[in-house]
């Protein structure tokens, strides 16, 4: 995955600290890859945004942590302790801790994930 959207001319990012913006701009689709770019990272959770060109995802996997996924842009497909969901720009879920889930992008899409540690 790459961290490089809008990083200034000598490859350190605009801090976004008491400024106005929109997530789905913080980053840009990649062809054929996965990016992202996190915002906050602290003891206590990270917020990261994404980006996933069509076709792209996460493999199954388990977290120790409750994390919420929202859609910015596009759609993508999630995997979930076995049911599927389709979301799309707007849309929320919830992700439980040590619960298996997965993802794909049923079309290019961004979004923000955060999670929250105990």
């Amino acid at each position: 995955m790459s961290d490089h959207d809008n990083e200034g001319k000598q490859g350190k990012k605009e801090d976004l600290s008491a400024k106005v913006f929109r997530l789905q701009d913080l980053i840009s689709y990649q062809e054929g890859t996965v990016a992202s770019r996190m915002l906050i990272n602290k003891k206590v959770g990270t917020i990261t945004v994404f980006s996933f060109d069509e076709g792209e995802g996460l493999s199954e996997h388990t977290a120790p942590y409750d994390a919420l996924v929202t859609i910015l842009d596009g759609r993508s497909e999630i995997w979930v302790a076995g049911e599927t969901f389709q979301l799309k720009e707007g849309e929320s879920i919830i992700l439980p801790a040590n619960k298996p889930h997965a993802l794909s992008a049923i079309t290019r899409f961004k979004m923000m994930l955060t999670m929250i540690r105990d």
